[in-house]
């Protein structure tokens, strides 16, 4: 029975700390002035056991809707004054001062609605809370960070309130509870912990809790180091992809049929432009539950696009300067300044945005610091669907048998019955379809223009020479390499060092071997 008298005292006593009171004018008085201090306190106090007028307030205060006498509050809601206690009008005084928030005191408020928002029913309302009081941590919070623990179900956001709990510690008093909250916050490998553990050691002055500190910052380093390799290289494949799958169309055009296409990367535009017109058909003229599956429609509609631009263009202008790379050259250069302009008068100079669908969105978290977007992680899965299939095309198919037969000795190819000047149309319509898939996946990460091509069609012949000429295999390791190694040298010299970097070393590669990776057997090596 005395057990039961306890429980039931316990219970009571819990109920009347959690339950709400209404704001009195004292509250708001302390909180709207004073010195920064006082009000943060004053604030961090109401909020234990704030009530909707409380939050209301809390509102205006963030809003800079409030003014103040010396004995009354008052909240500016259409240039009228009410009471925030009561919520009636009230006229306001010719007096009254306007409320006058420096950072520390937005900060302030700020936290405070998020612990306002731990009570939310929404998950997703509840975790930003979370994650807002982790940027403000604060003992004086402490009491409220525990009763949203205790009420908390979801693991993921528990997780993150002890995190905000540690980081609250962390200030504390207490020179134990900050070792104990140094150690905890080094469990979390993140760099939002490792930011925190930093500002407290720049005041720490207790030596126990310094080494405490120390520690965790280097367990987290060394968690971090992981994080930036696996960013790194997931970076690399990344633009790999990008890379691979702008030098797969020319691995065709310049590798297979040794045509200096200039225009390759205006090809790649027409495929993205294609993509924009299917997102703005899809956005009005179909529900927008549909709106996801404009990208699946437009991938067949960015192939057809340019596939039909290169069959028009090889018919129109290449097919009369076979043999001839240097007029070739000019002739496409010429086109591809064309074809800007048309994009441009169609859709203007400026760039379109493509956006990504829902299931493109957001990033699969794998560590503390590492996402990795859906966006790039689709870019890698299509790279590799579309090599896979040119590779069953071209090594398994009548099709690809007669581009192959074509390549290797056209004169021979045509006195066994094959139609060179078809299949050179055919070969050609291929690599420039294939381009404009790779405009189509360039859209998803990056804004569509008329100059897009631009920036890929250098990086697309570096990769396919240095692959090998007619190599596809050399085409994947060349673009994988040089997209890895770019970004390695980046995170170490930056940018615009690393492009250079990338440069010499194909430069030198090729010196060295200038058969690429890959050198194409039999006689026609030695043509």
């Amino acid at each position: 029975m005395r057990f039961l008298h306890a429980c039931a005292a316990v219970s009571l006593a819990l109920a009347a700390v959690s339950s709400a009171h209404a704001l009195s004018s004292e509250e708001a008085r302390a909180i709207a002035s004073g010195d920064t201090e006082a009000r943060i306190a004053a604030l961090d106090k109401a909020v234990l056991t704030a009530d909707e007028k409380t939050a209301a307030f809390i509102q205006a205060m963030a809003d800079d809707a409030v003014k103040y006498t010396a004995d009354k509050v008052f909240v500016i809601k259409d240039d009228k004054g009410y009471d925030p206690v009561t919520g009636i009008e009230l006229k306001v005084p010719d007096d009254a001062e306007d409320v006058v928030n420096n950072n520390l005191m937005r900060g302030a408020f700020d936290a405070a609605q998020a612990v306002l928002r731990l009570t939310s029913k929404d998950d997703k309302v509840r975790a930003e809370a979370a994650q807002g009081l982790l940027k403000e941590p604060s003992e004086s919070r402490l009491p409220a960070v525990e009763k949203a623990l205790a009420a908390e179900t979801d693991p993921s956001i528990k997780a993150q309130l002890e995190l905000v709990r540690a980081a609250s510690m962390l200030n504390s008093a207490d020179a134990a509870k900050r070792i104990a909250a140094a150690k905890a916050l080094g469990e979390r490998k993140s760099p939002d912990t490792k930011l925190l553990l930093n500002q407290r050691l720049a005041d720490e002055t207790d030596a126990g809790v310094k080494t405490a500190i120390l520690a965790s910052v280097a367990s987290i380093d060394g968690a971090l180091v992981w994080g930036d390799r696996i960013n790194a290289i997931f970076s690399g494949i990344s633009l790999g992809s990008v890379l691979l799958l702008a030098a797969l169309g020319l691995a065709i055009t310049y590798g297979l049929m040794g045509v200096i296409n200039m225009a390759h990367g205006e090809l790649m535009m027409i495929g993205a432009y294609a993509t924009y017109v299917m997102q703005t058909l899809f956005q009005k003229y179909l529900p927008e539950a549909a709106f996801g599956w404009y990208l699946v429609a437009a991938i067949p509609v960015s192939f057809m696009a340019s596939a039909l631009v290169g069959a028009v263009l090889e018919r129109g202008v290449i097919r009369f300067l076979y043999g001839r790379p240097l007029e070739t050259l000019l002739a496409t250069w010429g086109i591809s300044l064309m074809l800007q302009q048309l994009v441009r008068t169609l859709f203007g100079a400026q760039n379109v945005g493509v956006e990504n669908p829902g299931w493109m969105s957001g990033g699969f978290t794998m560590l503390s610091n590492v996402t990795l977007p859906w966006n790039r992680i689709g870019i890698v899965v299509f790279a590799v669907l579309v090599l896979l299939a040119m590779g069953w095309l071209i090594g398994r198919t009548r099709l690809g048998l007669f581009v192959r037969g074509v390549t290797q000795n056209r004169p021979i190819a045509s006195c066994m019955g094959v139609n060179t000047a078809r299949i050179d149309t055919y070969a050609f319509a291929l690599g420039s379809g294939i381009a404009g898939l790779a405009g189509c996946a360039l859209s998803q990460i990056g804004n569509v223009g008329p100059d897009l091509g631009q920036s890929y069609i250098v990086d697309s012949f570096m990769v396919v020479v240095m692959g090998g000429v007619g190599q596809l295999a050399g085409t994947v390791y060349a673009a994988m390499g040089l997209g890895i190694l770019n970004k390695f040298i980046e995170g170490w010299a930056g940018a615009v060092l690393a492009k250079i970097a990338v440069l010499v070393f194909i430069i030198i590669f090729i010196q060295k071997r200038p058969q690429g990776i890959f050198a194409m057997k039999g006689r026609s090596a030695e043509a």
